[in-house]
Order: C-alpha cells, then structure tokens, then sequence
C-alpha cells in the first residue's frame, strides 16, 4: 500500500500510535498479546528492554499511550495498557535467570551517575552490561530517588521499587547511596569518562503571601512533607488539612493527609478543574476518598494568631479570554473566603536546584536557572556532562526520565569510544506475515465489544485506615484476559498487493467498520468526505493503492480499521495479508540487549 509516509518506521508510527506515544516506545500490542496467551513473564521481560521499570510504571505512570491508543476512538476508553504492564510484573514470577549478568571483563571506561532515580538507573542498566565501570551516588540510603521518596506507599509498595531497581544494581554497579556530591567540579577532577547528572528536581515551590513567616510551623512543602512520611519522619496531621496545587503531588499529599489522620482535607486551586495538571485518575481517586477539590481560589493571606495557623483567605478569580485569545484569571469582585485548617501542604510546582554546580566548569545555563542540554544527545555545554530526566528539562515524569536515560547511554557510549554522539542507532524493522493457513492467523482476531474494564480497589475504609496499604488490587486472571483481548492488534497491518485484486469489492462489503472504500481517485480534501465512512480525522493518513483495472484505487481509512482480518480472510486472490510490523528500537551499543 502508499502512503504519504513511505519509511517502514513512520509508517508503524502512523498505526501503532501507542508504541510512538511512548517516550520509551514500548511495543504494546505485543507484550498485551503475550499476556492474553499468559506469557507474563515475557511480557514483563518486553517491557523490562524498553521502560525497565514495569512493576513501577504499571502502577504509577502517566501513561502518555493511552490517548493515543486506538480503541480511544471506537469508543470512550481505551485499552487500559499501564495496569496491564502491572499484570505482567504482577504474575511474571522469578525472572532472574532471563535478566543479563555483570560482564566478566570490562571496557576501562568509568561512569559516575549523580542521582539513583529513574534517569540514572537507566543510564546504568545500559551501560553496565556494555563492561562500564557505573559508579552511582546518591544522598539517600536507598536508590529509587522521587519514585521512592515522593509515591505514597499506598500507590507503590516498596518491594516492588526494591525489586526492579535490584534487577539494576545486580549488573555490578558500584553503588555509593548515602553518599552527596557537593562540588561537580570536585567530581571532573577524579577519574571519570563521563558524568550523568540525573538529581531530578528536588526543590518545591514556596507560597509568599502575608502570613507565611510567622505561621511556618504548620505550613510544609509538599515533596519535602511527601518524602518525610515515605521514611517514616512523620506519621501524623492535623484534623484540618488544606493542599494547596493542583498536580499529581497535590493529589498525592492529599489522600496521604487523609491516611494520617486529616478528617478534613480539601484541595484548594486557582485554576478550573479542567485545566488542572493532575492526571484526570489521580483527581477521581482523590474525590473518590471524600476529597472535595475547590476552584479557581487564590490565597491571599495565611492567617494566624500567637504563631499558631488558623486558616487562609482566599480571593475568588474567574478565567478571562482577552482580544489575543490569552487566558488570564481575573478577580470577581466577591467577597474573600476564609477556610480553617490546622495544617497546609504547598504543592504548587517544583523547581531544579543546582547549588552544588560550579559556575566556572564549561557548564552554560539558561536565564531560568537550567543547565543548556541538546535535546537528542542529552550533553551539556562540558562535552564530559549528560544531563536527564527532571535534571535536563524540568518537572516531567518517570517515562521520560527513562526515554533520557536511553538517549543520554547512547550518547555516553559514543562519547566514550570517539564517536559523534549525535549518531542514533537504527531501529530494527521485521515484517512477518501472520497467514497460518487458510482462514487462520498467529493472532486472535476476536475484537471485544467490552468496555474497559474497572481495576478493584481495596475498600475506602480500610485504605484510610494504614498509609502503606495498596488502594488498587490490580486485575485478576480473567479481568486482564477481557482487558487484553480489546486490544485492536495495531501493529498487525493490513496490506494490499494491487496486481492481485480483481475489484470483486469483497473486503468492502465484509469489512464491519466500512473502513475500505473503492473509488476514483482525487485530491485528499476532496476524497475524505466520499469515502463509505467519511474519513474526519485529519491526523491519521489515508492508505491509497496503485491505480487498479477499472481506474479506480482502493481506499483505507486505517483510524477505525479493527485489524480483526475479514478483508484478508474472504479475498479470493490473497490480495490483502495481516503481516506484524515490529520496530525494535536499540540502545546503547547499537544492538538489542
């Protein structure tokens, strides 16, 4: 088939869009398929190659995949990927033996990693088994860095961040946790190849606004409040909590509050409920615990009396769209409201903090405060220095952090050898067909018409009751099952041999979606509105034949193709096969680990 984009790569991007939404680019029809037949543990070794944290991830990530997943626009809701990742670590069993080893002989290059959170660990987990010397260091005693200090046990036990960041450690790294780097330049002078620095953004925003000073004893930054419960510093709250941000950390310090004793915690933003940064789960989990979340309130003032806080004022606003199409929020006129409280938890952002970079390394940053880092190879202005994750480019989330670390290892790897770091490796492409035989296929071609399926929760009561209590159960055997099989096999195409087609319009007719159309040809614009099913999704590409006998071409609306195979199936020629297209994308070392 033609298309407007040719490359076998951008072609796979087009249809699987899950895979490319994925900053790590996970192949997620096929570890969703390898759970459907019960394979968890290659499932789980699948992911492992390309996010390396599964069991965390299928937990806690931000899952950029799923609005791109096609099932999305058949329907409401698409394939729940991320708690499927978890059903493959969940069930995936001992895997040790399928992980790689601690090489024998070594390269005598040596890697310092500042950080033990996801971006660095993922730098090592590429780079040890290539015979690096990885060397990490990182303040706390333990490594995980945010994943462990910031996500509330309820949402992420911690043996399951012990074992995945166990599964790195065992590749022979020299771990130095406990241990703070002060002074970068200090570090340049010993005897490093290279230095990634992946410390995340460790600073919280603070909240000055009359008040703040002289009620500080009750008033704690988010993260920093977040990490003190993860190690156990604090295990209780006042009985009236206000959080004051609408993110995810706001979300977490929310429902934490309420496991610590908060009967009355409220989440308090400037911004409408739409617009909030938190992932639409996070605030259904949080309303769902009896959290009101109150909107568009700018607090204006803590108050207080004899250093004790009472409460803080806000100032109702409103969002208004000015002559430029700019949004601002402009105050109503209504009266202030004041909320008591007891304690209030700012998690209004969080910044990067490099007081431990000297100025005078060869390092540039930009008016914000940033270090200048290339955005494919990770490197700094000192050829020596990667950056990744939260460190490089601000607040984002673990699988990016995990995409950097890709990206800086290939980049660290090249360096190291005298090769142009800006050089990517290659994906590798396979095409198979999956014909068995006649009427059979390697896949199930079976669509589900079920909705997405709910993952059980733990019951509120005893959710609130200990803040180390797992709230979400994850899906059992037959609740994953149902899940994986609504999966619409994106990565299993639909291709048309043109020479072969006699135009008997048989796909055109079996075709459930009426994703098929044979026609004269003509301008895309023109062409989409007189297809069988108007093709109104400007984003997906129509897929075009050569010109057939009749002067007609054959037209696929590839955005609400189900891959189910029917086409392929009652084609009398064999003109249309299902054939699985997998990009294999490669790491440091060019090849597949």
């Amino acid at each position: 088939m033609e298309s407007t984009n040719t490359e076998a790569p951008e072609y796979f991007h087009k249809v699987v869009d899950c895979q490319w939404a994925c900053p790590a680019h996970t192949p997620v029809p096929e570890y969703i398929r390898l759970i459907a037949q019960g394979r968890h543990a290659d499932a789980y070794m699948v992911n492992w190659k390309s996010n390396v944290f599964p069991g965390i991830l299928g937990r806690t990530c931000d899952r950029p995949c799923e609005p791109a997943c096609r099932r999305g626009r058949i329907e409401d809701e698409p394939v729940a990927i991320c708690r499927l990742k978890r059903v493959a670590a969940d069930n995936k069993g001992d895997v040790s033996a399928r992980m790689p080893r601690a090489p024998v002989n070594r390269i005598g290059k040596k890697i310092a990693c500042i950080g033990a959170g996801p971006a660095s660990m993922t730098v090592a987990r590429d780079l040890a088994p290539l015979g690096y010397h990885v060397v990490v260091y990182d303040a706390d005693a333990k490594s995980g860095g945010m994943i462990r200090s910031q996500i509330p046990r309820f949402r992420l036990p911690e043996s399951v961040i012990d074992e995945e960041m166990g599964y790195i450690t065992n590749l022979g790294l020299e771990m130095r946790l406990g241990e703070r780097i002060d002074s970068l330049g200090a570090l340049l002078k010993e005897d490093y190849d290279a230095i990634f620095v992946g410390t995340g953004a460790p600073r919280g925003r603070d909240l000055d606004v009359p008040g703040r000073q002289e009620a500080a004893r009750n008033i704690h930054i988010g993260i920093d409040w977040l990490s003190s419960v993860s190690f156990g510093h604090i295990e209780k709250i006042g009985r009236r909590v206000i959080v004051l941000g609408g993110g995810n950390t706001a979300m977490d310090c929310c429902r934490t509050a309420r496991r610590l004793g908060g009967e009355d915690v409220k989440v308090v933003v400037r911004s409408g409920f739409e617009e909030m940064k938190a992932s639409p789960w996070e605030k259904t989990d949080a309303t769902h615990e009896g959290i009101p979340i109150l909107n568009f309130l700018v607090p204006k003032a803590f108050t207080h009396a004899d250093g004790q806080l009472t409460g803080i004022t806000f100032e109702k606003v409103t969002p208004v769209i000015d002559e430029k199409g700019r949004r601002t929020l402009r105050p109503t006129g209504a009266p202030d409201q004041h909320i008591e409280c007891d304690d209030v938890l700012v998690a209004i952002g969080q910044e990067n903090a490099f007081p431990w970079i000297e100025r005078d390394i060869g390092l540039a940053f930009d008016e914000w405060g940033m270090p200048v880092v290339n955005e494919t190879t990770l490197q700094s202005t000192n050829d020596k220095i990667f950056f990744g994750g939260d460190a490089a480019f601000g607040p984002k989330n673990i699988i990016w952090a995990v995409a950097h670390g890709h990206d800086a290892a290939i980049s660290i790897d090249h360096f190291c050898r005298g090769n142009d770091v800006r050089l990517r490796p290659p994906p590798g492409v396979l095409v198979s067909s999956q014909k068995m035989g006649i009427h059979e296929w390697s896949y199930d071609n079976d669509i589900s018409d079920e909705d997405r399926q709910v993952v059980p929760q733990l019951p509120t009561a005893e959710a609130l009751a200990n803040v180390k209590a797992e709230v979400e159960l994850g899906f059992d055997a037959a609740l994953a099952l149902a899940e994986a099989q609504r999966c619409l096999n994106c990565d299993v195409q639909t291709v048309f041999t043109t020479p072969l087609c006699i135009e008997c319009d048989a796909c055109a007719d079996i075709c459930p979606t009426d994703c098929i159309t044979f026609t004269v040809n003509g301008d895309e614009e023109e062409l989409r509105p007189r297809l069988k099913a108007p093709a109104l999704n400007l984003t997906q590409d129509l897929y075009i034949s050569g010109a057939l006998p009749t002067g007609r071409v054959l037209v696929k609306d590839e955005d609400v193709c189900l891959h189910c195979g029917l086409c392929a199936e009652r084609c009398p020629t064999g003109a249309w096969d299902m054939q699985k297209v997998v990009i294999d994308m490669t790491h440091a070392g060019g090849c597949s680990k």
